[in-house]
């Protein structure tokens, strides 16, 4: 603080502060900011890569699930649920019946799975992109003063 001609102390000013140092100084600490703020954002793309990648994975998980229970569908079709219908209904109705229900329960799958992947892509780190504008913009406001 620095008296001013009324007699009042002032704050200096941050500029004033640092005027002291070095042009090589400056480009090291400049250096070292930069540096420690990639490494930053790298690890905060991979962070979000990976969440991302989880996604995929249970999308793709479902949707195999969906394709596995479509093919038991298809072999249960032949099986005890037309039989047990086919002792009160017509066989043939007795088995549409029973593939129509197991298609439902694939189709529900199926979307839950596609419902996964679309929130899992596009698999870009949009934050870390987000992040590393802003950081972009700040530098270059801090190099315009």
């Amino acid at each position: 603080m620095r008296p001013t001609a009324d007699g009042h102390r002032t704050v200096r000013p941050a500029a004033e502060a640092h005027q002291h140092h070095t042009v090589g100084e400056l480009v090291g600490q400049a250096t070292e900011q930069l540096s420690l703020l990639v490494r930053q954002e790298i690890a905060l793309a991979k962070e979000e890569l990976a969440e991302k990648g989880r996604r995929a994975g249970k999308g793709g998980g479902l949707l195999g699930g969906a394709g596995a229970v479509a093919y038991v569908g298809l072999m249960a079709l032949a099986g005890t649920g037309v039989a047990a219908l086919s002792l009160v209904l017509a066989v043939w109705a007795a088995a549409l019946i029973v593939t129509g229900v197991l298609f439902v329960v694939a189709g529900v799958l199926a979307m839950m799975g596609r419902a996964q992947l679309r929130r899992a892509t596009p698999p870009m780190p949009a934050r870390t992109i987000d992040s590393v504008k802003a950081d972009v913009e700040a530098i270059k406001e801090r190099a315009h003063r």
